[in-house]
Order: structure tokens, then sequence, then C-alpha cells
């Protein structure tokens, strides 16, 4: 009855607020309407009466358990900092071993994989796709004799890597493995991350070599090898980033990426596995754009969704399985070209936002990625803007300090229920196969980003520096340039190492695999042997295209949707 009557008093009270107060203010002004980037509707206030308090725990309740809104570890960033990684590749694997040593050196906490175009297409440097792009967007790596050069002198057994690669993800990741066991550390031994997210690759990347289904299979492989081999290895990151970097809202962002990660888990579950047997290895990772608090209730959201959905469908008994765990990177597509000191404000603010969302691990931007690969000097201060939000900022003195938030935990909600009305429609196609094969993902993403590039058009959303306070004449900064040579040595490289193999071991090793792709065994362990036998990503790839084809993305009949 008191809270009853409280909050009669409370709704009483904001009446006459509104009616003595806001409304005539709101009258004097331009008649502006208030949305997320998510066209999610802001009101002017947040009160108690957006929240029931008998809902706490459902919808809030603490850290390390059910629902996990505010966090998935009991003491978040007071028993453990947010892994702190740099995007790092570039040029020749010496170059980038480097960057590497530098990084950590500096007080990096985990190492960060971008390879080139040729590698995640399943290219050599010297086939005709590959030209001009060899070394470009990411490190050269066509072997593992270029793996061994890329972690030379870096134990792997006390370094965490991510690798940013997905349709080739299953051979960068037996590259790795090989390379531990040449340095004489265990698989068990082994932690980091391999992007392999195929679904986000139909849906918005587009960097795919085979179809869905034997790409699905590929996934369930190194999912199976990973649960069974390498214990501490999160086989799969489960990636709304590249959703989002496509034009997606927060919301799109949220809901395909969470739907991809249940379609992941179902794919398992049919093949056998117990949940409780690799789940709890499963990884996510997420953009973080410039709307600060719908950022961050995108985080809170996505574990109590992905909590709830693990629990009512698969019935896990480890509760390791309902945790959602993170990584996040600040928003590429945010950095402007314009006025590129201007990131540095950029990307503090995101990472603020992904810290108070709970992320586990968090890579900065640079600010010149608009322009170019960063420089040594920009990588260092997207680094330290980590270390100072760590140090200096007390956002780790308190866990979840915005959870209770009139406006945040409201707009958590609005959020979860726009997501599951995805699921809904997702279902209705028949799963998230069916909906990339039909267009709908792709159709949803392509008007959201039409939409907001009308906002910029008129303003009603501003980039400083882009359409609102700009300069005429914009300062010079230095950029990282790619040298030709690159492209020849890596060529020269592969060549070598051709001449220098083993080539019946190599024949072998490929010839067990293509049988073993034409039937359904696991293809790691054949993947495994061709890289040890020093078979190239190309040689790999091209015995994958022979078996299954490669994929072309039909023409959608959208209108049908």
């Amino acid at each position: 009855m008191a809270e009853s009557s409280s909050r009669e008093q409370i709704a009483q009270a904001y009446n006459a607020w509104s009616a003595d107060m806001l409304q005539p203010a709101e009258a004097k002004t331009s008649g502006k309407t208030f949305e997320t980037l998510s066209e999610i509707p802001i009101e002017p206030l947040a009160t108690p009466l957006d929240q029931s308090e008998d809902q706490y725990l459902d919808q809030v309740g603490f850290p390390g358990q059910q629902p996990f809104t505010r966090g998935v570890q009991p003491t978040m960033y007071r028993g453990r900092l947010w892994t702190t990684r740099i995007f790092a590749g570039f040029g020749t694997a010496e170059e980038t071993n480097q960057r590497y040593k530098y990084l950590l050196a500096e007080g990096n906490g985990g190492l960060s994989v971008a390879f080139d175009l040729p590698a995640l297409y399943g290219y050599d440097p010297d086939h005709p796709m590959s030209a001009g792009e060899v070394g470009k967007c990411g490190v050269a790596v066509s072997s593992l004799a270029d793996m061994e050069v890329l972690f030379d002198d870096i134990p792997l057994d006390q370094v965490s890597t991510s690798m940013t690669i997905t349709s080739t993800a299953a051979i960068a990741l037996a590259m790795y493995v090989a390379v531990a066991e040449k340095q004489g550390v265990k698989p068990e031994q082994l932690r980091g991350t391999v992007q392999n997210d195929i679904l986000k690759e139909y849906i918005a990347q587009k960097e795919w070599i085979f179809p869905p289904r034997p790409s699905m299979r590929l996934v369930r492989d190194s999912i199976a090898y990973c649960a069974e081999q390498l214990p501490q290895w999160n086989a799969i990151s489960i990636s709304g980033y590249h959703i989002r970097e496509a034009g997606a809202t927060a919301v799109q962002e949220l809901a395909f990426t969470l739907y991809d990660g249940l379609t992941y888990v179902q794919e398992m579950v049919e093949a056998g596995w117990d949940v409780d047997s690799f789940a709890p290895r499963l990884s996510f990772f997420w953009d973080v754009h410039s709307d600060f608090f719908e950022e961050i209730a995108k985080f809170r959201a996505a574990r109590r969704i992905w909590a709830r959905e693990i629990e009512s469908r698969y019935h896990p008994k480890d509760p390791r399985s309902l945790l959602l765990r993170t990584h996040a990177q600040t928003a590429g597509v945010a950095l402007t070209a314009q006025q590129p000191q201007n990131n540095i404000v950029r990307v503090a603010l995101q990472a603020l936002a992904a810290v108070m969302g709970g992320t586990q691990s968090l890579h900065t931007n640079a600010l010149d990625e608009a322009l170019a690969l960063p420089t040594e000097e920009t990588a260092r201060i997207a680094l330290r803007t980590q270390q100072i939000l760590a140090s200096e900022a007390g956002v780790t003195d308190t866990i979840d300090p915005l959870g209770g938030s009139y406006y945040l935990e409201k707009l958590t909600y609005d959020m979860e229920q726009q997501v599951y009305a995805y699921f809904k429609k997702l279902d209705e196609l028949g799963g998230m196969v069916r909906a990339i094969e039909l267009g709908y993902p792709q159709r949803e993403i392509g008007e959201a980003a039409y939409r907001y590039q009308r906002k910029l058009e008129t303003q009603d959303e501003i980039v400083v520096g882009v359409n609102r306070y700009t300069n005429e004449e914009e300062p010079s900064i230095d950029i990282l340039t790619i040298e030709p040579h690159v492209e020849k040595e890596q060529i020269e490289r592969v060549q070598a190492l051709r001449q220098s193999r083993d080539d019946r071991q190599l024949a072998q090793s490929l010839s067990a695999l293509r049988q073993a792709a034409s039937g359904d065994e696991n293809l790691m362990p054949y993947i495994l042997d061709a890289v040890r036998a020093y078979g190239t990503f190309g040689e790999i790839s091209d015995v994958l295209r022979e078996v299954w084809g490669t994929y072309e993305e039909p023409t959608a009949a959208f209108s049908s949707l």
C-alpha cells in the first residue's frame, strides 16, 4: 500500500510539474523530436514511474548471476580489468611482429591480428585476385612460415590473441596452434579468440567464400575442435560490429547478432553436442557507437536476453553457459577524415560507454583510421585512452555505476522489446540462414543506413567537422603507407616456400582434406595437417572450393517480405 501511495504521489507531482513548467518551456522551443540512433523515442524526463520495483530481481538483479544485466562477473573491474587490445596488422609479418612487441612494452593486454584481404578470401599473394591488396588492410600471412615470424619471440602461453578472420578462420586457427606446438606450448594453454562468424559475412561484411551450409559446417567443426582441444580458446566471436558498421541501428545489431548466436548453438546441439560442452567458450563482439546511453543499454540488454534464451531453450547445467562475454570496439564508421583529431574525443566517449556497459575486452580505434592503418604514435594514443579510463577515471571502483538509472533501465527494456520483435520476424521466415537467403537482414540494414544518411544531409543528426563546425582548411597528419615492395617480397616468399617444403607430404594432406570435406568428419585435424606441411591459405581454400563451390549472393525479392 505504501509503495502504491508513493507512486501515486510521484505521478501527481510529475503531472503538476509537467503542466506548470515543462509544457510551457517546451512550447517555446522548435518542437524537435528526441530519439536515439535506433529511433527509440526519448521522453523528456525519466522517473521511478518508468520502473516497477517488484521486477528488480528479474530485470536488473546482481552482477555474476541471472539476469546478468549488471555484469557477468560478481566483482567486474574491481576484481579484473577488461583486456586492452589495439588492432594491429600491416605490411609484412616482420613489421607487425615489431608493432606487437611495441604495444606489449607499452602495456597492451592482448594481441589483435588484422589479416590482409588475400588471407581473408583464401588467396595466395601471387593470385590475380590479390594484386594491389597484399599487406594493405592487414598483415600478409600466406602460410605457417609467416605465422612463425608474426609471433617470433612472443610466448603464446603468456598472451591472449584475437584474430579477425572468418571464411578462412579454421586455417588461421590451425596455423596458430601449429606455431604454439613449435614453441612447446600445449593447446590447452592457448588463450584468445578467432572471429569465425560466417553469418555476419552474409548479412553485412560480404567476405565469404563458400555457400552458407558448408560454411556453417566449418564453423561447427572449429567450435567442436576447440571444445575438445583448446579449453581456454573462444572458437567464435559472434560479431555485431560489422553489422553495425554496415549501417545497422543498435537494435538491429543486437537482434541479428544474438539470433546469429542462437543459430550457432542450435547447429551444435543438432549435431549432438551438449550445450555445456561448448557454450561457455562462445564470445560476442559489439560495436560501440556515439549514442552514449543507448550503447550502454545495448550491452545490458544483450546479457539479459542471451541468458534468458539459453536457459529457456537448452536448460544448461553449467551456469557459465548463460554468460554473454563481450569484446567491444569503438565505431570505425564514426571516425571522420575531416578534423581527425576530433576522433580522440569520440573514441574516449565510446570506450567509456563500453566500460560502463561491462565489456570484458576493448579495442580503441586510432584517430587516423578513417585515412589509413594507424601509425605507432596514434596506436599509442588509442592504448593510452583505455589506460587513462582504467587508472584515472574511477570507473572501476564500483560495479555497474549507472545501474538503477531511471532512463537507462527504461532504455534497456525498450531495446529488449524491439529485439524480440525482430526475433519473431526471423522465426517466421524460417531462421537466420533462410532470412539471409531472402535478403531480409540485408534490407533492414540498408534502409536504416539510408535513413541515417538522410538525417546527416538534413542536419537532424550532427557530426562535428562534417556537417557542422567545419573548417575550409584541414591540417595534414602523417599516415602509415604500405610500400609496393611488400607485395613483391610476399610473392617471392611464398614461391620460395613452395620450392623448399615436402611436396609429397603436402599432397597427401590436401588429398585427405578433400576426402574429408566430401564426407562428414571434423575438418580441423585435416586442416592442421595441411598447415603443418606448409600448405598456404590459397592451396587449402582451393581444395574446399573444389568440393563445395563458391557463393554468389542472390537477388532477393525484398517486396515479398
